[in-house]
């Protein structure tokens, strides 16, 4: 199954979260961790910013996705 992010998020418990993760490059140890740090991460970007949470953990998951793409690329 493959995940396209999108700028609207249908609200996802942790578990859910963590399965994106691990679709995006995530190793599978970490996602449950990530995913808990990530939610936070976007619960305060959302306040500091006057943004949806689902909009915030939206940008958050595609510099994420880069970060990966760039990582497995080498760079």
């Amino acid at each position: 199954m493959e995940l396209w992010l999108h700028s609207r998020f249908v609200l996802m418990n942790l578990e859910q979260l963590a399965r994106v993760l691990e679709q995006l490059g995530c190793p599978i140890e970490k996602s449950a961790t990530l995913a808990a740090q990530l939610d936070k991460r976007a619960r305060q970007l959302a306040e500091a910013k006057g943004r949806s949470h689902e909009e915030a953990l939206a940008h958050l998951l595609s510099l994420m996705k880069q970060g990966w793409a760039a990582k497995e690329k080498g760079l």
